[in-house]
């Protein structure tokens, strides 16, 4: 099954411009599973701070756990898809850890307990991300690979738009509803596994390949390849410079003062810029080259740190950075997939989008926990001002080496 992707430019010779029906389902559970996530994401930094009473560099540590924790298990789900030639039995097992995560936000009343069901949830998201990008690499033609992920980053953040929302529409009903934000969070989680486990097939490896084992010294070998192991440095040296969106959020809102029951919509924001630019951008990066639209992605977020220090204010100040925020996920988030799958060989894609991933993991870990430490040292303008020059220098840095390798 194929449908038509309009108003995309043409491509080579041959060239398909239609984008898989598997596509289109796992865009779907991409969607739901999203809806459930940004309810929680969009919450969870008041919920941190205002409702535990954690501090900016505990709060660190809780969101470098957020975007990082998947480190230590996005390469096991990417080498067991491999090796099973079974991506979606893995990410099934990905996506309902969790959804049972959403639960487990319930009885939390302390940040030990926080970051111990934010380290399982992001286990859960760890396993399933590689696995599900391996399945949209096998359904799609390699031409229009950067559409196929523009396309489901699209979709996904569709559920990243409404998750916010439906957040914003229960608190505003129900003043500090948290509770209700996670059981219904749990509901759209259910949702999106159902779409998986009942509608998705079994996208498996070609035949051609299937009998030569994949080893985790294949993946070793792989990581150590010249051309995966450029974008892998670059990828994680950026990434260590990319602090969580919470962090940009906390900051508006305190400068603004705006009532915290509106916090969710600044989720909601960043979410329809990327749903926007999400497939635009990745027939950018199709025409002119993906790792270059990933860098330049960078200098979008360091304009956004920009405004979130005080460079913008009002309303126009907060619209700046939230479309700068949003711009910067659209030219990252699916291109560095896409990326690392035109890198590596049929057989090993799951491995490879692991490692790319993994790379982007490990280098939030770190900023997360630095800035948030930043912060609590320096305060929230310095630190932001700060991140911003050295995101600017780094960044000039890895495209004057890519340039010249």
């Amino acid at each position: 099954m194929y449908v038509t992707v309009r108003g995309l430019p043409k491509g080579p010779p041959g060239a398909s411009k239609t984008v898989s029906g598997t596509v289109i389902l796992l865009g779907l559970t991409s969607m739901f599973t999203d809806i459930s996530a940004e309810m929680v994401v969009a919450v969870l930094p008041m919920f941190a701070t205002a409702i535990l009473g954690l501090s900016p560099l505990a709060y660190g540590v809780v969101d470098g756990l957020y975007h990082g924790v998947a480190t230590f298990v996005r390469v096991g789900g990417g080498l067991a898809a491999d090796m099973s030639g079974r991506p979606k039995a893995v990410a099934v097992s990905g996506y309902g850890l969790s959804a049972v995560c959403k639960l487990a936000l319930l009885p939390v009343t302390n940040g030990a307990a926080l970051a111990a069901v934010v380290a399982v949830d992001r286990t859960g998201k760890g396993i399933r991300t590689a696995p599900r990008d391996a399945m949209i690499a096998a359904s799609t033609q390699p031409d229009v690979l950067g559409r196929a992920y523009g396309v489901h980053r699209a979709m996904d953040t569709a559920g990243a738009l409404a998750g916010p929302l439906i957040a914003f529409a229960i608190l505003a009903v129900i003043p500090n509803g948290f509770d209700e934000v996670f059981l219904v969070s749990f509901a759209a989680a259910l949702v999106g596994l159902a779409v998986l486990v009942f509608l998705v097939p079994n996208v498996r490896r070609q035949a051609t390949e299937h009998h030569r084992r994949v080893s985790v010294r294949d993946v070793g070998r792989l990581a150590g390849s010249p051309r995966l192991r450029r974008l892998l440095v670059a990828a994680v040296v950026l990434s260590a410079l990319s602090i969580g969106d919470g962090f940009l959020y906390l900051a508006l809102q305190r400068r603004e003062e705006f009532a915290a029951q509106y916090f969710p919509l600044l989720f909601a924001g960043t979410a329809l810029v990327y749903l926007v630019l999400a497939i635009p951008f990745g027939r950018l990066a199709d025409r002119f080259g993906r790792v270059r639209v990933f860098l330049a992605g960078h200098l979008a977020l360091a304009a956004a740190y920009a405004v979130a220090a005080g460079l913008g204010s009002g309303v126009a100040g907060v619209l700046a950075c939230l479309a700068l925020l949003g711009a910067f996920y659209a030219a990252t988030d699916g291109v560095i997939a896409a990326a690392a799958a035109g890198r590596v060989p049929t057989r090993l894609r799951g491995s490879g989008i692991a490692l790319a991933q993994t790379a982007v993991a490990v280098g939030r870990l770190v900023a997360g926990v630095v800035f948030g430490a930043a912060w609590s040292l320096v305060g929230r303008d310095v630190a932001l001002y700060g991140f911003a020059l050295v995101l600017l220098v780094v960044l000039a840095g890895v495209t004057l080496i890519w340039r010249h390798a």
